[in-house]
C-alpha cells in the first residue's frame, strides 16, 4: 500500500513531544512491513543544518492563501527502503528557531503557516506521480487536509484517496479568528456549525473530525474518554456522531532506539535477566545530576512538558511532603515559567535530593529512564503517553494516574498481583500521588517484589509490530467508506458530490 503520512513534526528531524516520536516510528514500522511510505513535514530552519544531505526535488508549490499566492519548494531524504521523508520549504513560514513558538509565545501567523502546509499536503496527494492510496494526518496542524481534498473532488479530482486523522491530544485544536477561514480558500458553506465553524471561530481539528474518512486516537481508553463531556474539550458531540469511525490504537515503542542492551546513550547495558548494569546506570545518573551517589536510596524521575495537563502541580505538592523521606528526585523538562521556577526552588531547598535540568536532551532522557527506580507521570489526562512504556522496558517502575493510555499500559498490584508492573492512583491530588509514592517505597523495601515488578515491565511488548496491523485495518476501512458518494465523514451535501 502507498501511504502518505503528514505531520508538523517528525523524529529525528523535529520534535516537541510524543507526536514526533509516534509519526517517525509509525513510518518506519509501515515501511518495514512492506509498504511504500512518504512522510511529509515542514522544512524548519534547524533541519538543514542537522541533515545536510537533503535532496532538492524538482517540484514547486504555487498555492493560494486567501487573496495572495505563496510559493514553496520540496526537499527529500530517503531514510530506508520504502521510506522517504519530504520537507516542504517556505523560509518565511518555517525557517525559524521554533516549531510553534519562541520564548513561550506562539507565532502570530500559525494559522497561515499550517493552512499553507495543509494545502501542500493536499497538493502532493493529488499530483504526486505515484499518488497515495491513503492519506494519514496528525493533529490540528494537518486536520484541514480532508476538507481541502473534498473540495478538490468537486473541482475535478475524481477519486481522492481516503483520509485518516489521528488525534494525539484533543486539547490542542488550532482555533483561530473567523477571518482565518479565508486563508483556506474553501467555499463559505464549509464555515458552519456542522463544518469548520466553532463558536464563531475556525477550528482546524474540528474540521478534520467532521470530514476525515476515519479517526483514530492513540489509546483505547482515550478514544472512549473524548466522547464524554468531561474530556471532550467541546467536541464530544461531534466525536459521538463519528463513533463508528473512531478507533483507539495504542502507540507503539521503537525498541530499536529505546532499549537497554545496545544503547549509545548508556554506558552500562543491562537486561531483565542481568540487572547489575541498571545499578551502575543509577550511580552514573546521580553523578551526572550532581546528587550523592547512593545506590540504596530510591531514585524517582520525571521527563515532561511542564504544563498542567502533565500533573506537575500535584507532583510539586507531593514532593513537598515526600522529600522528608530519604529519597532523590530528578527532572528533565520545560514549559510554564511558573512550574519551571517551582522545580528550581525545590532544588534550591533540597540540593542533596533534587536535581533539575530545564530543556530537553535526548541522551539524558535515556539515562534518566535507565538510572531511576521509579518514573512519575501524574497526568490530568494522557492520550497515550510514551515515557511510561519506555520506563517499563528500562525496568523503571511507573507511577501513573489511571487515565488514557497510562491506564491501558500499566498494571497495578491490585489489578493483578502476578503481572503487576507499576503503581496507579485515581484521584487527581497531591495527597493521592504522595500515597502512591509511599506504595512505591514499600515495593522498593522488598527486593523480591521490586525484581518482579521490574521483570514484568521489561517483558511487556508495546512494539509497533503489535500496532501496525491495527492501522492497516483502519486504512482498509477508510478505503471502503470513502468509496461511497459522500465518503465516511459528514460532508456538506451541496458541495460534496463529484
Amino acid at each position: 500500500m502507498k501511504i502518505l503520512l503528514a505531520s508538523s513534526e517528525i523524529h529525528p528531524f523535529s520534535k516537541t513531544g510524543g507526536l514526533a516520536d509516534m509519526v517517525g516510528a509509525l513510518g518506519k514500522a509501515l515501511a518495514r512491513a512492506g509498504h511504500d511510505v512518504a512522510l511529509v513535514t515542514p522544512l524548519y530552519g534547524f533541519i538543514r543544518a542537522k541533515f545536510p544531505n537533503l535532496i532538492r526535488e524538482e517540484w514547486t508549490f504555487d498555492l493560494p492563501l486567501g487573496t495572495r499566492r505563496e510559493q514553496g519548494g520540496l526537499w527529500s531524504l530517503k531514510v530506508e527502503q520504502g521510506l522517504t521523508v519530504y520537507f516542504v520549504e517556505h523560509p518565511g513560514f518555517f525557517d525559524r528557531q521554533g516549531i510553534y513558538f519562541e520564548g513561550h509565545i506562539s507565532y502570530a501567523d500559525n494559522a497561515e503557516r499550517f493552512i499553507y502546509f495543509s494545502k501542500c499536503v493536499a497538493h502532493l496527494a493529488r499530483y504526486w506521480p505515484q499518488p497515495p492510496e491513503v492519506v494519514h494526518l496528525h493533529d490540528w496542524q494537518t486536520a484541514l487536509v480532508p476538507a481541502l481534498m473534498l473540495q478538490q473532488r468537486t473541482e475535478g479530482w475524481g477519486t481522492p484517496p481516503p483520509t485518516c486523522l489521528t488525534i494525539h491530544n484533543l486539547a490542542y485544536q488550532g482555533v483561530f479568528p473567523a477571518d482565518a477561514f479565508a486563508l483556506t480558500n474553501l467555499p463559505q458553506e464549509f464555515f458552519r456549525p456542522d463544518g469548520a465553524e466553532f463558536y464563531g471561530q475556525l477550528n482546524c481539528l474540528k474540521t478534520g473530525i467532521v470530514f476525515a474518512d476515519a479517526l483514530t486516537t492513540v489509546s483505547p481508553r482515550y478514544a472512549r474518554e473524548i466522547t464524554t463531556e468531561a474530556l471532550g474539550c467541546g467536541l464530544d458531540d461531534r466525536l459521538r456522531q463519528r463513533r463508528k469511525q473512531l478507533f483507539g490504537i495504542l502507540n507503539g515503542v521503537d525498541y530499536g532506539e529505546w532499549n537497554t542492551a545496545k544503547n549509545p546513550y548508556l554506558a552500562h547495558p543491562y537486561s531483565a535477566a542481568q540487572l547489575d548494569g541498571k545499578t551502575l546506570c543509577k550511580l552514573a545518573l546521580q553523578r551526572e545530576m550532581g546528587l550523592p551517589e547512593r545506590k540504596e536510596v530510591p531514585l524517582f524521575g520525571t521527563i515532561s512538558r511542564l504544563a498542567e495537563q502533565k500533573g506537575v502541580d500535584i507532583e510539586l505538592g507531593a514532593l513537598e511532603e515526600m522529600l522528608s523521606a530519604d529519597i532523590q528526585f530528578v527532572l528533565l523538562g520545560s514549559g510554564s515559567p511558573a512550574f519551571e521556577l517551582g522545580y528550581q526552588k525545590l532544588q534550591e531547598r533540597f540540593p542533596g535530593q533534587v536535581a533539575v535540568r530545564l530543556g530537553y536532551n535526548e541522551g539524558l532522557a535515556h539515562r534518566i529512564e535507565a538510572g531511576c527506580d521509579f518514573f512519575i507521570m501524574p497526568s490530568q489526562f494522557e492520550p497515550c503517553g510514551l515515557n511510561q512504556m519506555y520506563s517499563l522496558r528500562y525496568g523503571t517502575i511507573p507511577i501513573v494516574r489511571a487515565t488514557g493510555g497510562l491506564d491501558d499500559t500499566v498494571t497495578d498490584y491490585n489489578q493483578d498481583s502476578t503481572r503487576a508492573n507499576g503503581v496507579k492512583f485515581q484521584e487527581y491530588s497531591a495527597r493521592a500521588l504522595a500515597k502512591a509514592i509511599r506504595k512505591a517505597l514499600a515495593i522498593y523495601s522488598q527486593p523480591d517484589l521490586l525484581h518482579r515488578f521490574r521483570r514484568n515491565g521489561m517483558k511487556a511488548d508495546f512494539s509497533w509490530k503489535q500496532t501496525v496491523p491495527q492501522y492497516l485495518k483502519v486504512y482498509e476501512s477508510a478505503q471502503s467508506l470513502s468509496a461511497s458518494p459522500q465518503g465516511a465523514g459528514a460532508p456538506i451535501p451541496d458541495i460534496s458530490e463529484p
